[in-house]
């Protein structure tokens, strides 16, 4: 079940139901807070309507025993395509997704549907496509094939091509309320108690993605540290220490990754409420936080350096504070 996004998939749904459907959809919302879930969904009700017969149930969802929905689950419905990062020969995601992935969207496109009119597409994220791949795409959207819907995920949609975001209909997704983020936790955090959810949720920030790999990857000590940086500053370098030391082996890629998404945020939540000179100083140091968290993946900084950096530039916020 969808939960937090009815705005989406109401919007959606009505489109389904009164076959309106635009051939394109971009996605666009924070990270995290279900839009490839959407995507997967609404691309499997659509491909189980259209193989008949049709669901008789409100909302998206497939029921899990139909037919289409045990193929999809299998990595097997033929009609059906999901384009990600892939995983390189020595570790982790490849830092794009490459050209070659979209044009062999090509020979799919070029035969009939299988077990029905209709096929998807799911591209998690848009934002993640190398240049030569978008205008790939591009040329897909100006001409689509009948009976093709296309679900482009993006976090940032300003980034996408302005063509690719003209000939898609747009919907979007907001961040989490607590209730929603308390209950899609629970599912999957059961023993955590209600204060530890609080305090997860907090540093979330309305992304359900963030706030598992929070629990998942044991980020809230870290956010603690760095939290302290902004409050206290680090004279002696130790907190700042600390934190590249955590974050800089390869075994903790995964780990440092995510911590630095959360750092523009955590500073943010820390500028509310700063007044005259420290306020002053927050807002600069948020402006190069975001340079540093922005370039640092796209240029494979050291992350220990990387780290060891944000935790200087956020130190500068204490400050004769």
């Amino acid at each position: 079940m969808i939960i937090g996004q009815s705005r989406a998939v109401e919007q959606f749904a009505n489109a389904w139901r009164t076959r309106r459907l635009h051939h394109a959809w971009l996605l666009a919302g924070p990270k995290g807070v279900g839009k490839a879930s959407f995507a997967k969904t609404a691309a499997a009700r659509m491909l189980a309507d259209a193989a008949g017969p049709i669901i008789q149930a409100d909302g998206l969802e497939t029921p899990s025993d139909h037919p289409i929905a045990r193929l999809l689950a299998a990595g097997s419905h033929p009609d059906f395509r999901l384009l990600e990062r892939l995983e390189r020969p020595t570790g982790g995601l490849a830092r794009n997704i490459s050209v070659d992935q979209v044009r062999s969207l090509s020979g799919f496109l070029s035969v009939t549907p299988s077990l029905s009119p209709r096929r998807a597409i799911v591209i998690d994220a848009a934002d993640d496509l190398e240049a030569s791949a978008a205008n790939a795409l591009l040329k897909m959207l100006e001409e689509p094939p009948a009976n093709t819907l296309f679900f482009l995920v993006s976090h940032a949609p300003g980034r996408l091509l302005p063509t690719i975001r003209s000939r898609c209909r747009r919907l979007d997704f907001e961040r989490l309320g607590d209730d929603a983020m308390t209950s899609l936790l629970r599912r999957s955090l059961s023993n955590e108690t209600q204060a530890d959810l609080d305090r997860i949720i907090t540093f979330a920030e309305g992304s359900i993605g963030r706030a598992l790999d929070i629990a998942a990857l044991d980020l809230t000590p870290l956010e603690k540290e760095a939290q302290a940086i902004i409050r206290e500053g680090d004279p002696d370098n130790a907190r700042r220490s600390k934190l590249a030391g955590a974050l800089g082996s390869k075994s903790a890629s995964d780990r440092y990754a995510a911590f630095i998404e959360l750092v523009p945020g955590l500073l943010a939540r820390e500028t509310i409420g700063l007044t005259g000179e420290a306020r002053g100083r927050a807002l600069d140091a948020y402006a190069r936080v975001r340079e540093t968290v922005a370039l640092a993946p796209r240029l494979s900084l050291d992350p220990a350096a990387t780290v060891f950096q944000l935790g200087g530039i956020l130190a500068s916020v204490a400050l004769k504070r």
